[in-house]
């Protein structure tokens, strides 16, 4: 790529006009390119986007950073083509912190530019949104010079998640709040997660944005026990939690379940609650907090004054900080409490969701503006929360109607007891959060997607996409 790049820059001026006035003219506006400069496979709502389009009949292309497996439906997809951007080199690595963020802003400038421009055409850019830099500017350069439309979809802000490392007061953050700021506003349209947000953009930065809220995809259910007994039987090849008490792999029982004669599979009375959570390992999710209250429930499990089950805790996902929290965990003796930290496949992340007692959310978005998307799944799944409190989490996350909004360990530890007392005979609060979930189980991401963000890309005007913004 950067050798075509570099022939095509090395071009006379003439015939790169030529070439930028040609690709101006030629395109129609049923091709989108979805820009996430992060790893594709760990953007689940970008995911989303890109089904949509192919669903109404878009040409799409990704570009994006390599990493991890992306959904099935877009791999085996003739009209979508993924472009994975090259990674800055390592021989960078061991560079000073400041100088190896300006080598990598350039890095990505270049490689982004000339990836996008390399492309066919597209009539409009989605940009995911974090990170701004240098994404904002190239591909308004980009979208001017080819004559396509920039949408930004506003996840976060990229200056409070650089903040919550270098601090507010920080010159880098200060001006990636007023890069942020400045760039954001050259977009055609904007979408954005959460009314707390819409209100910020508009009240603070003078941009309309249409609300979408995430909503799970149809993959995000209640998974059939037959197919949980197999997940877990496969999943106990690997990760000790799901085997039986034997400690042996068996086709016939798991830690969880058993097969009768006839193959089908039935829940142990005996069985641990499985509480899952996922996470990027990041900063803005607390895992301290989950640990402190799990201590206190072994603890009061191992005093045997309450009918509680033991747990099996399951976190999800990789990310810088995995490491540090899975020798905080090692370095712990526990008798009531175990923990698994895989990193599990698109197919079987959704199955084990769909398997589990209960959730826990640590997210504590950087801006206060948005929601985790983790919730989502869990909800299209039925499963319960315990979700940790910040400004707008009562946009997805109903206290005691769907699951429960804690402050601090202590509290979650509370909610936990709450709400395991009894498990599996007497789960009546856990019973009737699931109960309420149903509604929300309904309402589909592609469904409230053609309604509420296709008229954006199916109108020149933006009208539509005005007419929206207040849902």
């Amino acid at each position: 790529m950067l050798i075509v790049g570099t022939i095509f820059l090395m071009l006379p001026p003439t015939v790169f006009v030529l070439y930028i006035l040609l690709n101006y003219f030629v395109a129609g506006k049923r091709s989108v390119c979805i820009v996430v400069l992060g790893d594709i496979g760990r953007s689940p709502r970008m995911q989303y986007h890109a089904m949509s389009f192919l669903k109404c009949g878009f040409n799409v292309d990704i570009v994006g950073y390599g990493g991890s497996e992306i959904q099935a439906d877009l791999k085996n997809n003739e009209k979508v083509d993924i472009h994975n951007l090259l990674e800055v080199p390592g021989i960078f690595k061991g560079f000073p912190k400041l100088l190896l963020y300006g080598i990598k802003v350039i890095w990505q400038s270049v490689t982004l530019g000339l990836s996008l421009l390399l492309l066919p055409k597209s009539g409009y850019i989605l940009i995911q949104n974090p990170p701004c830099i240098p994404v904002f500017l190239v591909v308004w350069v980009v979208s001017w010079l080819r004559g396509s439309r920039m949408v930004i979809d506003w996840h976060n802000y990229g200056y409070t998640i650089m903040a919550m490392s270098l601090g507010h007061t920080n010159p880098l953050v200060k001006f990636a709040k007023w890069y942020e700021h400045f760039f954001g506003r050259f977009s055609s349209q904007n979408i954005c997660v959460t009314k707390a947000m819409q209100k910020d953009l508009q009240d603070n930065w003078g941009i309309r944005a249409t609300v979408m809220y995430d909503r799970p995809a149809h993959i995000f259910k209640e998974t059939a026990l037959n197919d949980r007994h197999k997940l877990f039987t496969r999943l106990a090849e690997e990760y000790d939690v799901f085997r039986p008490k034997s400690g042996t792999v068996s086709s016939d029982e798991t830690a969880f379940t058993v097969t009768n004669g006839n193959g089908d599979a039935y829940y142990l009375q005996s069985r641990p609650a499985m509480v899952i959570s996922s996470t990027s390992w990041t900063e803005d999710e607390d895992f301290g907090v989950l640990l402190a209250a799990l201590e206190a429930y072994e603890k009061q499990v191992s005093t045997k004054s309450a009918d509680l089950p033991n747990i099996v805790c399951i976190i999800t996902g990789k990310g810088p900080l995995k490491e540090f929290y899975r020798e905080k965990i090692e370095s712990q003796h526990w008798n009531h409490v175990s923990f698994c930290l895989p990193w599990l496949t698109p197919e079987d992340y959704p199955l084990l969701l769909g398997s589990a007692d209960l959730g826990i959310c640590l997210h504590k978005s950087s801006s206060g503006l948005d929601l985790p998307m983790k919730v989502v799944d869990m909800f299209g799944c039925c499963l319960p929360v315990c979700a940790i409190h910040f400004n707008c989490i009562k946009e997805l996350v109903k206290h005691e109607e769907n699951g429960l909004i804690f402050k601090d360990s202590k509290e979650l530890f509370n909610n936990i007891q709450t709400l395991l007392k009894g498990f599996p005979n007497n789960s009546k609060k856990l019973d009737q959060f699931r109960k309420n979930l149903t509604g929300f189980q309904s309402s589909r991401w592609h469904e409230c997607w053609t309604k509420i963000v296709l008229p954006i890309f199916d109108d020149h005007s933006g009208n539509a996409a005005d007419d929206k913004k207040s849902q």
